[in-house]
């Protein structure tokens, strides 16, 4: 009954998360805090975790021009790992229905991907460039920030039967809300 909750949290799956996170961050201070301390953090995590003592922390806000204006709210190193350690295990889950052109945080997929299938697709319907053709590309504003939290937990209780798994993505689902971040919060009081 709790398969997927102790895949999730074996300290096997959080070292292997661990160097999934880390790749491309190593120079990074706050990595480089908690790599310092690696096996205590990640030893404490696990028992946080089987203990039912997990509260997922506070929010980080900064700002990025890349290229254009977006206002970013980073998790701890902690929790990030959590967050690596439960794509690794849920991911299976929920990849065959995922539609084939979506390419975002994907393996296998990312930016680079998503640019061949466009042009595939554009010398295609284009007859190799002879006709015009066109793409349409659309960016939700703010779209995590309107995601309702209680439809998104009742559709992953739909297909993870774990109930220490629910209880957990709703921790981490919660723990983000444009009100408590608004008010400098973040942490919520369970």
């Amino acid at each position: 009954m709790n398969g997927i909750f102790d895949k999730i949290t074996s300290v096997n799956n959080l070292f292997a998360a661990w160097r999934e996170f880390r790749r491309g961050k190593r120079g990074k201070y706050d990595v480089q805090c908690f790599e310092r301390e690696l096996e205590n953090n990640i030893f404490e995590l696990h028992e946080d975790l089987i203990n039912g003592c997990y509260r997922h922390g506070s929010y980080k806000r900064f700002c990025v021009y890349d290229p254009k204006y977006r206002v970013i709210h980073k998790a701890s190193v902690r929790d990030r790992l959590l967050h690596h350690a439960i794509v690794r295990i849920i991911t299976p889950i929920f990849e065959r229905s995922f539609i084939y052109d979506s390419y975002s945080c994907r393996r296998g997929k990312g930016t680079h991907a998503a640019l061949r299938r466009l042009e595939l697709f554009s010398r295609r319907v284009s007859h190799n460039y002879t006709q015009p053709c066109f793409a349409l590309k659309i960016d939700v504003r703010k779209f995590f920030d309107s995601v309702d939290h209680e439809i998104l937990l009742n559709i992953l209780a739909q297909r993870i039967p774990c109930p220490l798994t629910n209880g957990l993505l709703a921790e981490i689902v919660n723990s983000y809300s444009q009100t408590k971040i608004a008010l400098g919060g973040g942490s919520p009081n369970w």
